[in-house]
């Protein structure tokens, strides 16, 4: 399964965004579900309402209500995971949803990402293993 970060959701949407080919074409090449925190589609919820109001936020709902995109519970217990991983790179600094995509990576041992956030190639799952970034 592949983690999606907010950014390739809302260049997928928005066709006006530059990153917007780069994203489909990358999408073309993952298996469907794509999985993300309710953080990182909050976040996506928001920019994309911003750009497109409605009909924007619509199809990203579509992305749920068609089982493209699952949006993960995380339990209490990653709390303090995920404030123990925003304090460890606060010189970035690390934002909520960043935490909880790493955060779930570690919980379901995974370490491929859609993400066009620099900071992945940065974050290092269980302090030491990285990211796989997609698109490369």
């Amino acid at each position: 399964m592949t983690l999606v970060d907010a950014g390739p959701l809302v260049a997928l949407i928005d066709a006006g965004e530059p990153d917007h080919q780069r994203c489909v074409a990358a999408l073309g090449s993952l298996r469907l579900p794509l999985l993300t925190t309710w953080s990182a589609f909050t976040e996506t919820m928001y920019l994309v309402g911003r750009a497109g109001g409605w009909v924007a936020q619509r199809a990203l709902w579509q992305l749920v209500l068609n089982e493209d995109l699952d949006v993960a519970t995380q339990p209490a217990e990653a709390n303090e995971r995920i404030a123990t991983l925003m304090e460890r790179y606060a010189d970035r600094p690390m934002d909520l949803a960043d935490a909880t995509l790493v955060a779930l990576a570690e919980e379901r041992d995974l370490k491929r990402i859609f993400t066009l956030d620099a900071d992945f190639g940065i974050y290092r799952l269980h302090g030491r293993r990285s990211f796989e970034l997609l698109p490369g």
